[in-house]
């Protein structure tokens, strides 16, 4: 047990130096059959990985529904990962990967598990500058050396789940609170930061149905890079950082920088630490509270109800005395 826990306190540390592992997993070739390419999942969002048990298929399920396992008592849903992707597995659906996600528990079959691995965040890069798939939200670079090609692609679980399991979360946004009345001063934005394209959209709607002027960045690099610019602004014109930032709404993972280095960033500086951030991550988790309090952060939410997102960015708001 004491190996156990050590083994997680290791692993949740990483968030310390910007790095973190990464499950690798194979799901077939393409159609026309050629190589196999490696997939990867963040370890923080792994419960389990299990043999592949038998799958109940209820009437009327369609692919890529597989069905439901029995996993000790809890009735999980199982998702065929190469039909959402568009592979065809060779030796078949071999292993379960049970996730937990946004207060949600869902298994995604693959066909073999590889290794897990651990890099820098600068390792891994926005899909959107290259060509990944529609699911595929980062490519991660599997070895320090820069010239060589082991790739694999870092896919979307937010997306894949949106489309798989839609849900009513967007009709939601109509009753948010406006911001008026926790006096965001005029001309500030607040800066938001996710590299998933779900989430982004999410977040949107819920930034303009709550009136709160916003920039959206793909990845704590670009968000890190867009507070210096604006506090390098703010000093020139001899105003304070609240003048141009409302306040910061942060995904943890992200290529190049993530949530909880930007937010080390921000609140290690003088001039900026009076700025409130909010981590905004389907993370969740008691362990990843603790750091988000232990690197500065003003609150937590795990993704995604936009009430929920609301009361925590007025909250924090309010108690950081943000004054029109």
């Amino acid at each position: 047990m004491d190996n156990f826990q050590k083994e997680i306190d290791e692993r949740t540390n990483l968030t310390a130096s910007n790095k973190f592992e990464l499950l690798l997993f194979r799901l077939g070739t393409d159609p026309h059959g050629e190589r196999s390419e490696l997939f990867g999942i963040n370890v923080f969002k792994i419960r389990e990985i299990v043999p592949m048990p038998p799958v109940t298929k209820a009437a009327g399920t369609q692919s890529p529904m597989l069905g439901m396992v029995n996993i000790r008592g809890q009735i999980i849903s199982v998702i065929d990962l190469p039909a959402v992707v568009g592979c065809v597995p060779k030796t078949g659906l071999n292993i379960l990967l049970v996730t937990e996600y946004a207060r949600s528990t869902q298994a995604f079959a693959v066909e073999s598990v590889d290794e897990i691995v651990r890099l820098e965040w600068s390792q891994v890069l926005s899909a959107e500058t290259s060509s990944g798939g529609a699911f595929v939200t980062s490519i991660a670079r599997l070895d320090a050396d820069k010239d060589t090609s082991r790739l694999a692609q870092v896919l979307d679980v937010e997306q894949i789940l949106h489309e798989i399991m839609p849900t009513d979360r967007d009709l939601k946004m109509e009753s948010l609170e406006k911001s008026a009345s926790h006096g965001i001063r005029p001309g500030t934005v607040a800066i938001a930061a996710d590299d998933s394209k779900v989430a982004r959209s999410l977040i949107e709607q819920g930034l303009r149905a709550m009136e709160i002027p916003y920039e959206m960045h793909v990845t704590g690099k670009e968000a890190w890079e867009k507070i210096q610019k604006l506090a390098r602004e703010a000093r020139a014109e001899g105003r304070p950082i609240s003048d141009k930032i409302s306040f910061v709404l942060t995904d943890l993972e992200m290529p190049e920088m993530d949530g909880f280095t930007l937010t080390r960033n921000i609140k290690r500086e003088d001039y900026l630490k009076s700025i409130p951030v909010i981590i905004h991550s389907s993370l969740s988790g008691s362990a990843n509270e603790d750091h988000v309090r232990s690197v500065g952060g003003d609150a937590y939410v795990a993704k995604f109800e936009a009430n929920e997102l609301a009361a925590t960015i007025y909250g924090v708001l309010d108690k950081a005395g943000v004054k029109a």
